[in-house]
């Protein structure tokens, strides 16, 4: 029994790997820097108060922060570690997270151009319960 390798399949990953960095990347680059900032020149002070424990609207600002964000989760991940290590509540990061990558603005624009605006008002409302329901089932466990 021999072992048949296709080259041109072998090739045909390689070339789709490489795709599929280049097209992460800059997020990537991107999230490391924003995470940088908010670890070195935002006071943990500031971040705790705002999207800490002590404010109930910091679930819906850190959800209004990430709606004008525009980058897929890897980008998203330095910065929610950056937000947790400097005092933010886990609900509130994973809020941020989601919006950023469900609910963006870029997002919805280029969906608007692909759907009918009651589907797209349909698709919002849904994103927002099932976020809901999530961050009701974190605040649960805790």
């Amino acid at each position: 029994m021999t072992l048949h390798i296709d080259i041109y399949k072998y090739i045909n990953i390689k070339e789709n790997r490489y795709g599929t960095f280049k097209k992460v990347f800059p997020y990537i680059l991107i999230g490391v820097g924003i995470g940088a900032v908010i670890h070195n020149w935002i006071p943990q002070e500031w971040i705790s108060q705002v999207l800490g424990s002590d404010n109930p609207l910091g679930v819906v600002i850190a959800t209004l922060i990430g709606i004008p964000m525009y980058a897929d989760i890897f980008g998203t991940i330095p910065i929610a570690e950056a937000l947790l290590f400097k005092g933010a509540l886990l609900g509130s990061v994973l809020a941020f997270m989601m919006a950023v990558t469900t609910l963006s603005l870029p997002s919805m624009i280029m969906l608007s151009k692909a759907i009918k605006p009651k589907l797209l008002a349909t698709a919002i409302v849904a994103a927002l319960q099932v976020k809901s329901a999530k961050l009701r089932m974190i605040a649960a466990l805790k």
